[in-house]
Parts: C-alpha cells; structure tokens; sequence
C-alpha cells in the first residue's frame, strides 16, 4: 500500500483573525509536486499542519506512513554538530563511552551501530565530506541546508516536505537536489520559488485564500493554464461590474422618470383642469407601476450584487508588493568602500580569501560570488565590521543597511513599529507609520510581531526598519534577498532596486536576478583562498 496524506476540511485561522485557507480537501501519495502561492498565503503553515508541527483551526490530517519535513530556517542551535542533525549525536557519544569502557550493558543493547555509516553515506550525496562532529556554526547556509537535505532521508521516510529547499544553495547544490528529487520514488511536496525547480516539478500545486488547485504539468504549464483563468474571470468581473453600473443607470432613469411625471401631475392638480377624480385614479397607477418596478430593480440589484462578489471573489485580487526608496543622495565621485590586501576567515594558517583588493565608487553594483563555504558572507562580515580580518584593512566610508540571510537585524520578539523606532529614533511615529506603510505595513500589520512574519514580509520589515527612515543608507548590502520571496515579489523587487541610487553589494546564486538590477561587477571567492574582480557583460533583458 502506497503512503498517502489525506487532508479533509482543513481551515486554518491566525490568532488575530486572519483565514489563510478554508475547506482544504486533497490527497497527496507517491509522485513529486511544487507548492505555489503568493507570500504569506500560508504554504509553510499548511507544510507544518501536514507535519504535525501545527494545529489547524479546523479540519484533519491523516498519514498512511512516515514523514520527515525540511524548514526554511538556517540557523542551527548552539553547540549542535552534524550528528545531532541526524539525531544521533547521544547515540554517537555512547559508542564512544564503549569504546572507553564506560557503557553499560542495557546502553550497548539501544545502540545502531551502522548509524554513523548511514550518516556519512547520506552526506556524501550531497557532497558533504565533513566529520559529524563538525558544528553545524561553522557550516555556510547552503552547507547547512545540504545537510538537512542529507539528514531528511536517513530514516527512509515515505513522504518529505520541502520548504523553499534551495535557499543559500550555490549552483551546484542545486544540481545535487535536483539529481535527488528525480531519483526520489516516493511522495514529495515542494514549497518553491525557483523556477528551474519547479520546471522540473510534474504537478503544481497553487495555494491561495480560497483552497488549493492543482495543475498537472510544470511551472509553465502552470503559467499558461493560469493566465487564461485569470483573463477569463477578469472578463466576468468586468461583465459583472458592467451589469451593476447598468442596473444602477436603469434605476436613476426609472426615477428621473417618475420625477418628471410627478411635476406633471402636481401642475395639473394646480391648474385644476382635470377631475380630481381622474388625477387620483392616474396617481395610483404611477405609483403602482413605480412599486412594481422599484421590485424588479430591487431583483436585478440583488442579483448583479451577487454575480460581482461571485466573480470578485473568483480573482484573488491582491496589490502587488512594492518597494519605494527614498533618494540616498550619494554622489557619483564618492568612495563607498575600500579593501586593501584584506584576508579573512576563522583560521589565520588557512583564510577563506587573502589579498583582496578592490574599491566601490558611487552607486556602483557588485556581487559577490562562489561556492557554498568559499567565504562570501565572511567577506560581507569582515567589510562591515562584524569579523576582524586575518590581514589588511577593510572600510565603508558611507551610511549601510546589512541584510544577513535571517534578517537578524530585527528582534524577533518585537512588533516591526518597534524595531523601526528602535533603528530609527531620529523619526517620529508619524514618519514612522508613513514609512512602514509604503512597505505594505499599513494599520494592524506593523503591529505584527517579527516572528510571526511570513519569509517574504520579513524581508519587507528588514527593508522598512533599515532604508525606509528620513536617513537612508547610500550602501545596501544583501546576502541572499531573494531567498524568501515568491515569483511576483521577486519581480518588484528587481524594480525596486532598479529605482534605488545608492550603491549596492550583493551575494546571489541567482545570476538572473543580478543581471537584471545591474550588477556589472563581481567578486569572486575560489574557495581556496583565492580573490579576484571581474566585470560582467550582461545578456540578460
């Protein structure tokens, strides 16, 4: 028998009120699908429901198998290594404690002796050659994920969910998960924006307020299928709206009509040319006819009100996420950064780069490339101060806003208004309220706490609190930005810092996104110590 997970009815409610999804019926067995949905439509609350990491508001899960689930999350608890995640790090202690001679008999009976082969094997698929007694701190995100991936099938399950698997992978690690999922034979459910991903996905899932839908193909399939609906239920609403305008101008004639009639009929009763008699008898037809067709408007109203909030409801209509930069007023000729001969790293007989030269001049756009572990968010920490380096010297000369790949920026106990007037105590509430509100923030929601952020809203809230005060950064730098972001929050953001002055320096593995902001520089990490600058011709429109 095949493994299955049977969702029935399953609704969910946030605690202030907010439905996310309502009435999900679906079954999910053998096979892979991609899991789509706009930031914050609750594709990893519905993962966690799934998991059983979450309680629905209403409605059931049932798992014919075992199930293992990968988060978003890449930050590892202190002193963890890469045994403890595959859950073996007591048990790897106890053999050690055999082997010293200090294991009793009853502990020996408990012990798994193949653990640690398994563990290495797992690792090794995804090109991992590290002792599990390695901390998982000195791990670089990718790393990390690949170790969670490789941890993910150690106990064979029958069903995994990913969420957003290829944040922090380099090109290769993406290689190595797609190679996995195509040689995966049991059931899959994939939370992604990455569209190579999700080209290789043979069903996608789409998520919004009013359930799920699936749609058997990939993501362009997906796209074609999509755009129709769209176009077809923008028809009906415009047909929709237009019956109710319709109905809306008959009824403004009906009773322009009745005006006119009514003046007519006061005059004549004025005159006194007619019989009193006959005018009453007129009056009474008037207003009867008038009754009978305020019933019909009344009908058609009531219909054409209902066919618009049908056909409304029926297109999801969301605005779009928009992201506005204050100027930055950073001039063309102005040094933004110099390194000089720098090197850095944890160990000064082995840096993760050495001799590093180079210079950032105005609004100038570089990004900082290499595999995962070859040093580049080393490098972002030792230019902005946060790691001293192994050699040489680093500076920023101007205002910089640093976006880490968790956004650690923010307090995570804290609502966005109060991290905002933390980071920025030179702005009143008003200027406060006003600048979250241009990051979508508005009312209510920059009363959220941090850490009940969707991935997409948190990258928001990092923004708003960081370059949305009166004093903006002239330096932006971004490790990772578009890690949590759905498909169109992707594209305005691209927009977005299209529209930026300032100068930008960014770590990506997208090379798409970094061709279509501008980038035309990088620097590139070897990984084996080695650093050099060079320009990009860009081909991408």
């Amino acid at each position: 028998m095949h493994a299955t997970i049977t969702l029935s009815g399953l609704s969910f409610t946030t605690a202030d009120g907010h439905s996310l999804f309502n009435d999900i019926d679906a079954v999910f067995g053998p096979g892979i699908a991609g899991l789509v949905g706009r930031n914050g439509a609750g594709k990893t609350t519905l993962l966690k429901i799934m998991a059983g990491r979450v309680t629905p508001t209403s409605g059931t899960v049932c798992l014919a198998g075992s199930l293992a689930m990968l988060d978003q999350t890449v930050r590892a608890s202190e002193g963890a290594t890469l045994a403890d995640c595959f859950g073996i790090g007591g048990m790897l202690r106890m053999v050690e404690a055999a082997a010293a001679g200090r294991a009793t008999a009853e502990q020996l009976a408990t012990v798994d002796w193949l653990a640690e082969e398994r563990a290495e094997a797992a690792l090794s698929r995804f090109a991992l050659d590290y002792p599990l007694t390695t901390p998982l701190s000195c791990l670089s995100g990718g790393e990390l994920t690949r170790a969670r991936l490789a941890a993910l099938t150690y106990d064979d399950p029958d069903f995994i969910l990913l969420d957003e698997p290829t944040n922090n992978l380099d090109s290769a690690g993406r290689e190595q998960l797609l190679a996995f999922l195509s040689g995966w034979r049991c059931g899959a459910l994939v939370v992604s924006h990455d569209r190579a991903l999700l080209e290789a996905m043979p069903e996608i899932v789409e998520l919004t307020g009013r359930g799920i839908t699936r749609y058997g193909g990939n993501y362009g399939f997906y796209e074609e299928v999509k755009a129709a609906e769209i176009e077809n239920r923008e028809r009906r609403l415009g047909e929709a709206t237009r019956e109710v305008r319709q109905v809306s101008a008959a009824a403004r004639r009906r009773a322009e009509r009745k005006a006119r009639t009514d003046a007519k009929g006061l005059k004549a009763r004025k005159r006194k040319d007619m019989p009193k008699m006959l005018l009453d008898g007129m009056k009474a037809q008037a207003e009867a006819t008038a009754a009978r067709q305020n019933a019909l408007h009344d009908r058609q109203a009531e219909k054409a009100a209902e066919a618009l909030d049908e056909a409304k409801a029926r297109l999801e209509v969301v605005s779009p996420f928009a992201i506005t930069l204050p100027p930055s007023g950073l001039a063309a000729g102005r040094r933004v950064l110099k390194a000089d001969r720098l090197a850095g790293g944890y160990d000064a007989q082995a840096p993760l780069f050495r001799d590093l030269s180079f210079e950032m001049t105005g609004p100038e756009r570089v990004a900082i490339e290499g595999r995962n572990g070859a040093g580049k968010s080393t490098l972002v920490k030792t230019l902005s101060g946060g790691l001293r380096p192994l050699g040489g010297t680093a500076e920023i000369c101007v205002p910089f806003a640093l976006f880490d790949q968790a956004v650690s920026l923010l307090d995570r106990g804290a609502s966005v208004r109060d991290n905002f007037r933390r980071l920025n105590p030179h702005d009143g509430e008003n200027a406060c309220r006003a600048a979250l509100a241009r990051f979508r923030f508005r009312a209510g929601e920059a009363l959220k706490r941090v850490a009940d952020l969707s991935g997409g809203e948190l990258l928001r809230a990092g923004l708003a609190v960081a370059i949305g005060g009166s004093r903006p950064a002239q330096l932006l730098i971004l490790d990772e930005p578009t890690n949590h972001l759905d498909l169109e929050s992707l594209a305005t953001l691209e927009a977005g810092l299209n529209a930026y002055d300032g100068a930008l320096l960014v770590i990506s593995h997208d090379r798409v996104f970094l061709e279509r902001i501008g980038v035309a520089t990088r620097i590139v990490l070897s990984g084996d110590g080695a650093a050099r600058r060079q320009n990009i011709a860009s081909d991408v429109p």
